[in-house]
């Protein structure tokens, strides 16, 4: 029998390469599709004719019971988020409503509509909710400490998921995922803010990059090998909660210092702190620059996951390095402009 998958944020990142996958497996896919003047379907155009969406929101308690009830879905994935850190300090508010409520309406949804025993559940959760930590890697186990109105909004999220798998007996659990990027990585994001200025800086588009905390470090994986790992933890004997990782870290300037290189361009660096360069090798022209107004109210420092409970129980591991990572990143954003790395390096 054909099972049946609805993806909240189908249209961002994680929703694209996740209905990709699920269709592989021949699923049904559904997924909401939040209505906008203009078209927000890009990642998922390639495919837009083999899935179903319907519009709705987050924030619609009926909307979300309604469509819950028609679909009567085998699976949920609840990726629809406000996931941007550092909008979340501008719009605390609506990153709460969307982020965190918006998990207790989709779970009741599915308690209302009478699917608590036929659908099981994942949510989206992240490795910001460990915060402020001085515990290097985090697990399963580690305290959480957040530090941004999108991580405490992400906590509230995610123990609402484990009280709903303890309170009704919900098959409900909750991907603690650390960073995950792409080429379909929305452009305000940093990873993908360094690789499009470092393409378009190698075709002579834009002069420079400014950047705020190069200090800080992340564990980046690729977002397909994730959303394997999402689908591998709903196909569980038992509901629990994971960590997707890949067990190392890089920095800011870590990343900036690749994606220009795979350019052609050479950075050093220069300075420190807020006077810290990245300049040309061959040129000495300043390229990429600090600017404070990037820095975030508070900083989450040092995040690296220790994914071994995936690795045994869910027979999950990396498999897309962060270096093929950001050169597939960089690549696509030349091919944007229809150049090719050869051509540049020439």
């Amino acid at each position: 029998m054909t099972k049946t998958a609805f993806i909240t944020g189908i249209t961002g990142q994680d929703g694209a390469y996740l209905a990709e996958l699920l269709l592989e497996k021949n699923y049904r896919v559904v997924g909401l599709q939040r209505r906008c003047s203009s078209s927000n379907t890009a990642r998922i155009q390639h495919i837009i004719d083999e899935i179903e969406l319907v519009y709705g929101d987050m924030g619609d308690a009926s909307g979300l019971i309604r469509f819950i009830s028609k679909i009567k879905p085998n699976e949920i994935y609840n990726l629809a988020a406000q996931s941007h850190v550092g909008v979340s300090f501008d719009a605390p508010e609506y990153t709460g409503n969307v982020d965190g409520l918006g998990t207790v309406r989709l779970l009741e949804a599915i308690r209302i509509s009478g699917q608590e025993n036929n659908t099981r559940f994942f949510q989206a959760s992240t490795s910001e909710l460990y915060g402020k930590t001085s515990i290097i890697p985090q697990d399963e186990s580690t305290p959480f400490a957040p530090r941004s109105p999108y991580a405490v909004a992400k906590l509230y999220a995610y123990w609402i998921t484990v009280n709903y798998r303890e309170a009704y007996g919900m098959y409900a659990c909750n991907g603690i995922m650390f960073n995950h990027e792409s080429p379909l990585r929305g452009e305000d994001f940093v990873t993908h803010k360094i690789t499009k200025a470092a393409a378009e800086i190698a075709l002579g588009l834009k002069s420079s990059l400014t950047l705020g905390n190069l200090d800080a470090c992340r564990d980046w994986g690729h977002a397909k090998d994730y959303m394997n790992g999402v689908w591998k933890m709903l196909q569980q004997e038992v509901a629990d909660d994971y960590v997707l990782a890949t067990g190392a870290t890089r920095t800011v300037r870590d990343c900036v210092t690749l994606a220009f290189a795979y350019t052609g361009i050479k950075l050093k660096w220069v300075g420190a702190g807020v006077e810290e360069k990245g300049v040309d090798k061959n040129t000495g022209k300043i390229l990429v620059s600090v600017d404070p107004k990037h820095f975030r109210p508070t900083e989450v420092d040092v995040l690296c996951g220790n994914a071994a409970k995936a690795a045994a129980q869910l027979n999950w591991k990396q498999q897309i390095s962060f270096d093929e990572m950001i050169k597939e990143m960089v690549q696509s954003d030349l091919n944007n402009y229809g150049v090719t790395k050869k051509s540049v390096a020439a």
